[in-house]
């Protein structure tokens, strides 16, 4: 269970890419200032880029503490936000994952792309397996995350996966309610099985 006595850093997904619709920067800087007034701390890609550096420059504007965790490759492009005061370099993009899941109590989405959605599904998978109970959820600006939710309600509907599940990942457009939600998250008790499989 995560709630208000253990969640202590947030790890956010996001584009390396700003997006068409100026409300994906105003809802990253919204929900870079609430992560810093609660006293959380944010772990993200370490890179200025993007959604990326925006969350981040929002979160240090606040006087909040930033862990950016940044592949190899990425630093020495020179990727790297400068402002940072702490990063750690990873070998490549499975240990960068793997280190930003180490120093996060739970997970939130922003609008991305494909990094976006795969860190997202696999912090999802792995609560889903019970490799680690973290809540996982989006911040659904301007509805960009509703495909997912349909596909999700599509994939319990034809089978392939448990309702609890599917509702495991928490969607909403506000950053305050978002952190409520994560604080007052319980794992399911349900295995990922329909029907005869594994216990």
């Amino acid at each position: 269970m995560t709630n208000a006595s253990t969640l202590r850093s947030i790890a956010v997904f996001c584009g390396s890419n700003d997006g068409f619709n100026p409300d994906y920067v105003e809802g990253a800087r919204a929900l870079g200032r609430e992560i810093a007034r609660r006293g959380l701390r944010l772990v993200y890609g370490g890179t200025r880029k993007g959604l990326m550096g925006v969350i981040a420059d929002s979160v240090l504007a606040e006087g909040g503490q930033v862990i950016g965790i940044i592949t190899r490759l990425l630093f020495e492009l020179g990727h790297v936000h400068e402002g940072l005061a702490r990063f750690e370099v990873t070998q490549d993009m499975r240990s960068r994952k793997a280190r930003m899941s180490e120093c996060a109590d739970a997970f939130i989405a922003l609008p991305g792309g494909l990094g976006t959605f795969e860190e997202l599904f696999e912090a999802a998978t792995l609560t889903q397996l019970g490799e680690h109970r973290k809540a996982v959820a989006c911040l659904n600006i301007g509805g960009f995350f509703n495909p997912v939710r349909s596909l999700l309600d599509h994939a319990v509907k034809e089978g392939f996966m448990k309702a609890e599940h599917s509702e495991m990942l928490m969607f909403d457009t506000d950053p305050s309610a978002l952190l409520d939600a994560l604080e007052r998250w319980q794992a399911p008790t349900v295995t990922k099985w329909i029907g005869p499989g594994p216990i």
